[in-house]
């Protein structure tokens, strides 16, 4: 599934002009106005004890939307923005809500995606963050996803390894006999869907050339994949990183993490 969905966000046309991002004003920024300010200071905490503890960086943020673009693209941009995580370590980690797309993801660092693995952040995002979502409690979804996060990056190493094998086999169970569905839609976009966005961007564009090649490496969105960007343009809007004397520490992302919808 996750294939279908690369190439899907790839199909997808970027809006004209570049990303632009709130600042990074500190561990919590909540740009949607989904939080009360005591909600809020304790969120902050919550994050503060992680990083002090661990010295894993998770910032949780919420957006009004994301101009047009892919939750991915928008969650590795701005975490690349932020630069969140040591910047020899990569430990950061994103917990982003978009209001106006009803999408929320966790966009995972580097040196953490052994540890957060997109399995176990699909399962957060599926069990703890989206059922409250869809009963409206937007605070007790973010807090449920947090706590979450911070059990699993505070978890002693065999704890938390194996938090990871479990989520890992729970989802090759779920996709047991999804296959042909799978390669359903992957024919249906190579062989009806491409056709016909060429056919609408003009076809003397393509004529006579070949198309790209794309090389996947393992993973799919972990390290091997995304290597110094997301492919997506973006700027900081002005952003002053670290404003309210918080800043990240230099760290990036690849695309790993888990996204879902409410």
């Amino acid at each position: 599934m996750r294939v279908l969905l690369i190439l899907l966000a790839l199909l997808l046309a970027h809006p004209a002009g570049a990303q632009t991002f709130p600042p990074l004003s500190g561990r919590v920024v909540d740009a949607a106005d989904l939080l009360q300010p005591d909600q809020e200071a304790a969120l902050d905490a919550k994050l503060a004890g992680l990083e002090s503890a661990t010295s894993r960086q998770l910032v949780v943020a919420t957006v009004p939307d994301m101009q047009g673009y892919p939750i991915e693209d928008y969650a590795n941009g701005l975490f690349r923005a932020w630069q969140l995580g040591q910047r020899n370590a990569n430990n950061g980690a994103l917990l982003l809500v978009a209001v106006g797309e009803r999408r929320v993801r966790i966009e995972v660092g580097y040196g953490l995606e052994g540890i957060l693995t997109d399995a176990l952040s699909s399962r957060i995002v599926r069990d703890d963050i989206t059922p409250r979502f869809r009963n409206g409690d937007f605070p007790g979804g973010i807090e449920a996803g947090t706590d979450a996060i911070i059990a699993q990056l505070q978890a002693p190493p065999e704890v938390a390894e194996q938090r990871a094998m479990d989520a890992a086999q729970a989802e090759r169970a779920s996709d047991d006999g999804s296959g042909w569905p799978l390669i359903f839609w992957i024919i249906v976009i190579f062989f009806i869907v491409i056709p016909m966005l060429r056919s609408g961007f003009g076809g003397k564009r393509y004529r006579g050339g070949r198309g790209p090649i794309v090389i996947w490496g393992p993973g799919l969105g972990g390290s091997d994949w995304g290597g110094s960007g997301s492919g997506s343009s973006w700027s900081s809007g002005g952003s002053s990183w670290g404003g309210g004397g918080f800043s990240g520490g230099g760290g990036s992302s690849g695309g790993g993490g888990a996204s879902g919808g409410w």
